[in-house]
């Protein structure tokens, strides 16, 4: 089982400067390349503060000029609030400048607030996803490509310059129903998923919705990988572990606002709003713990097959804290999953 870090930018003091975030942000990559964590991932968000960034491709190419070895995913791009016809080269140049690391991770869309003051009504999200998708997918495979569709209508155009591999990097679809995942995977992607702060039912059916597709296809789904998306902190004794705990519960109280909730923001910052799920609840959905608490908990997902657990340490620790917290992490929990080991992975 490999690992990555989702570098996802939480923001909630204006005060302390994008710069100074982006900067913390890069610092956790380039660890992450030292350490032996398999990736990085990105996401895309816009005009909140909570995983904040509206250019993961910009990113991903200045990530890629600080470090050698480690994947970058887009966790992920968001295709509705793309013009294809533009955003395919941009990857092109991405993929080129990346040198081949950049993995596309691309999804639908989640947060209504987002997704409605961008002008995609959050009823349309999946049809312009599916359509944006085709298109995309056709502009980096082939040649003079027309379209007559509901949402892009164009006479034959080439995308310049052609991808260094052909349709493009690789794809990872973004999906958390089981059977969607079932039916992604059917159609040769690889998967990235979150059960969110759901219960263990919820991921062995996700699990499920994976295997069962991987499984009919055969050969031709031996390469694809199921990637997990947790927010997970090593922590060093229950004091700490009941702050990072709290620090959580605070960034879903945000975060839940966003995803499920109203959707209620005032100049950017997405306000802190009551959750239904009790503290408990959360705690034991969490990859929160000291190293041995994380072995406990991975030790299942191992179990299941999953190829990749993306931990997500950025929802308000300090950044100092946090990098100590990925290298206790690689040095004390990754050795019982990986064969690599810190001092492989640096040299």
């Amino acid at each position: 089982m490999e690992f990555s870090i989702q570098l996802s930018a939480d923001y909630p003091d204006k005060s302390y400067g994008g710069d100074r975030v982006y900067a913390d942000m890069l610092d956790q990559a380039i660890l992450a390349d030292r350490l032996g964590f398999d990736a990085v991932s990105v996401t895309e968000h816009h005009l909140i503060n909570c995983l904040m960034m509206p250019a993961p491709l910009q990113f991903a190419v200045k990530i890629a000029a600080h470090t050698s070895r480690v994947k970058i995913m887009t966790s992920i791009v968001v295709l509705p609030l793309h013009d294809m016809r533009t955003y395919a080269g941009e990857l092109v140049v991405a993929d080129i400048f990346t040198e081949g690391r950049l993995m596309l991770g691309v999804g639908r869309g989640a947060f209504k607030y987002e997704m409605e003051r961008l002008g995609v009504p959050m009823e349309e999200t999946q049809a312009r996803f599916n359509e944006s998708l085709a298109v995309l997918q056709a502009l980096l495979s082939e040649e003079e490509v027309s379209w007559d569709g509901d949402f892009y209508q164009f006479d034959p155009i080439t995308i310049m310059p052609r991808p260094l591999r052909p349709g493009g990097p690789q794809m990872m679809m973004a999906v958390l129903n089981p059977e969607g995942i079932y039916h992604c995977t059917k159609r040769g992607f690889h998967i990235q998923t979150t059960p969110l702060a759901g219960n263990q039912q919820l991921l062995l059916e996700q699990v499920d919705g994976f295997s069962r597709a991987k499984g009919e296809m055969g050969e031709a789904g031996r390469d694809l990988t199921l990637s997990l998306s947790r927010v997970g902190f090593v922590t060093q004794n229950e004091t700490d572990r009941q702050n990072k705990i709290a620090a959580a519960n605070r960034y879903y109280s945000r975060f839940d606002n966003v995803f499920t909730g109203p959707g209620v923001v005032d100049k950017g910052m997405i306000r802190e709003l009551p959750r239904m799920q009790t503290v408990d609840e959360l705690a034991e959905s969490l990859l929160i713990g000291t190293p041995q608490e994380m072995i406990d908990k991975l030790g299942p997902y191992s179990e299941l097959g999953i190829d990749r657990v993306i931990l997500n340490p950025n929802f308000g620790c300090n950044a100092q804290e946090t990098l100590d917290g990925l290298q206790c992490f690689a040095e004390e929990v990754m050795p019982h999953f990986t064969s690599r080991t810190v001092t492989e992975a640096a040299e």
